[in-house]
């Protein structure tokens, strides 16, 4: 525990925070396609879709496919449109497809067969019965291309085909693209021994496959999503079919050469990365975990981590737990170990997190809530009885808020809003996502992000969001916010339209753009961090940091403080002139704390 203290803060220092994490995060032409389409507007999906097309950008295709048709899940309006205008488009055809077998899998859950219930699987049939002829729509329209025999494969796990259908999917596939990844992946899962095929099998087939790829293929990541099939998702490995630990590890030792090939952050390495990581982990291999979450960095994917858990959360505690692991492995007067480092290399500016939080409070009530809170913080006057706070950069963090976790901001909110009347509304960027977080008496309320890659928010979820931050600034009604928590584009004007709606003030003039915006604010004053001695010193004097933050008295606290000082001094006077001295101790020494609170407050008065 004393490493870990002292050294948690600073081991994966340089990883981005946990709110910048995303979970089948798109790269950056599909993200402008789907915020598109959320708006109702195909064009820039038809326009990517006919570029891998027509550029046999098969890899590239199979991917944009699969997440227009997530988009499409809950929000089909905007194929429905594009088919009616074009209903022999190769492309749009082939987003129909995947959609209908996404739509059977959904119906059906990731469960396992035992724990579906008859229903589910006579409408997980049904629809994959009305995917078959909208497949081979799409391999007819587009006879050289892959992927429709991919999502082939897939329909063939679902519909429980017999290995010739299977063979025959696969003859077709491997005769378009014969080192296509994303038809290799869905014929694994057929393989397996918890559908159709055995552990032997599985790791067979992926190693033949990774043999004969060409160097930077990433089907040399094959057996290391055969190790996780084998070690992570089936229910007892070593039962049935046992696998020799060294093939175990050369799997995993081909997936790290194969990663060395992209570059960190590369989005076409995020998938196979995030089964490397776990295994990794699985190996008690710490450093390399580390390394690999570099590369990662905020591209979380649904697997493997749906195995474990809700996949974000698992991957962003996993990640703590790295961290961890190696600060206590660092001896205690030693320092951690610095990641290597190409010249030039720098931290993506994607993945910076910038927070500012609006109180609803005056600077002062808030510096006093704060002192306590082990970060230092800069507040400004926003309007009357409200604050701007952000929290300034420490090169060297204390040791609480190294255990706040990376959005410090949220954590120090929740500490100078417990006990507090008054609310905090979290306002944070990263990248294209905005987010907010409403703290009340020390506890998350509410929390809501504007992710324009993300689906529509459901509507009972943006209701509730709306009634919580309607409630606690006081806005009779709720539904224009509900409005705006829905939407997913252009997520800056609708986080400052939900400020101008609960009648907060505006963000300030470069927010998101720069770390601190409140340096050049009016009236801005520092709260310097505190350890908990002096946090409880300074919580009972007037003396709140350098500089200072006035605090206005009331005439109440003036008036009883004059009327005890004129009694206790004549007191004092008066217990000194007696034979017992030890009786002026208590009246005195009254007398000389309240003089030392007007001298103070006076001279606050007057700064």
């Amino acid at each position: 525990m004393p490493r870990m203290l002292r050294h948690g803060s600073s081991v994966g220092a340089d990883l981005p925070p946990d709110e910048a994490v995303t979970l089948d995060a798109p790269d950056g032409p599909m993200r402008d396609a789907l915020a598109a389409v959320h708006a109702g507007d195909h064009g820039p999906a038809a326009a990517l879709l006919a570029g891998t097309r027509l550029g046999a950008e098969w890899e590239r295709r199979s991917t944009y496919v699969a997440q227009l048709a997530a988009a499409a899940l809950h929000s089909p309006h905007w194929l429905d449109a594009w088919l009616t205008e074009s209903p022999e488009d190769p492309d749009a055809v082939l987003v129909k497809a995947e959609l209908c077998v996404h739509q059977a899998w959904e119906v059906r859950s990731a469960a396992r067969a035992k724990d579906v219930g008859p229903e589910r699987f006579q409408a997980f049939f049904a629809l994959l019965g009305d995917a078959v002829p909208v497949a081979s729509a799409a391999a007819r329209l587009n006879p050289t291309d892959p992927v429709p025999w991919q999502i082939a494969l897939t329909h063939a796990r679902g519909s429980q085909a017999t290995r010739e259908v299977f063979d025959a999917y696969w003859a077709e596939a491997t005769a378009r693209s014969p080192h296509h990844y994303g038809c290799h992946a869905a014929a694994l899962q057929y393989l397996s021994e918890k559908w159709y095929g055995s552990h032997v099998e599985m790791f067979a087939f992926a190693e033949r496959a990774a043999e004969s790829a060409l160097p930077g293929s990433k089907l040399h990541a094959l057996p290391l999503l055969a190790a996780v099939e084998y070690v992570v998702a089936s229910d007892d490995p070593a039962r049935q079919s046992p696998i020799e630990r060294p093939r175990i590890d050369a799997a995993v030792e081909r997936a790290l050469e194969l990663s060395a090939w992209y570059e960190p952050g590369d989005p076409e390495a995020a998938d196979f990365r995030n089964h490397l990581v776990l295994m990794l982990i699985l190996h008690e291999r710490w450093a390399e975990a580390l390394d690999v979450f570099r590369a990662i960095g905020v591209r979380a994917r649904t697997y493997p981590w749906a195995y474990l858990g809700e996949p974000r959360t698992e991957f962003v505690e996993l990640r703590s737990g790295v961290r961890m692991q190696l600060a206590s492995r660092t001896p205690f007067f030693s320092r951690p170990r610095r990641p290597a480092t190409r010249p030039g290399a720098t931290r993506p500016a994607s993945s910076a997190l910038r927070s500012l939080a609006i109180a609803a409070a005056p600077p002062h009530q808030v510096a006093e809530a704060a002192l306590m809170c082990g970060v230092s913080l800069r507040i400004a006057p926003a309007r009357t009885g409200m604050s701007y706070v952000e929290l300034v950069p420490d090169p060297s963090p204390g040791r609480r808020a190294a255990l706040a976790g990376d959005d410090r901001l949220t954590a120090a909110a929740d500490s100078f809003t417990t006990g507090e009347k008054w609310p905090a509304l979290v306002l944070r960027r990263t990248e294209s996502r905005y987010g907010l977080t409403l703290l009340q008496k020390g506890r998350e309320t509410a929390a809501h992000q504007w992710d324009p890659a993300a689906p529509v928010t459901d509507h009972t979820a943006a209701a509730a969001t709306a009634q919580a931050l309607a409630a606690a600034f006081l806005v009779p009604d709720a539904r224009p916010l509900v409005t705006l928590l829905r939407g997913a584009d252009s997520p800056a004007r609708r986080q400052a339209d939900v400020l101008a709606a609960l009648g907060l003030p505006p963000l300030p003039p470069g927010f998101g753009e720069r770390d601190e915006v409140l340096s050049t604010a009016p009236g801005a004053q520092l709260l310097a961090r505190r350890g908990v001695l002096r946090g409880i010193r300074d919580s009972l004097s007037t003396d709140l940091g350098t500089p200072t933050l006035p605090i206005p008295r009331p005439r109440r606290w003036w008036h009883l403080r004059l009327a005890a000082l004129t009694i206790l001094l004549p007191a004092s006077a008066y217990a000194w002139t007696t034979p017992d001295p030890y009786r002026a101790t208590i009246p005195t020494l009254a007398s000389l704390y309240l003089t030392s609170q007007l001298r103070t407050a006076w001279r606050g008065r007057r700064a």
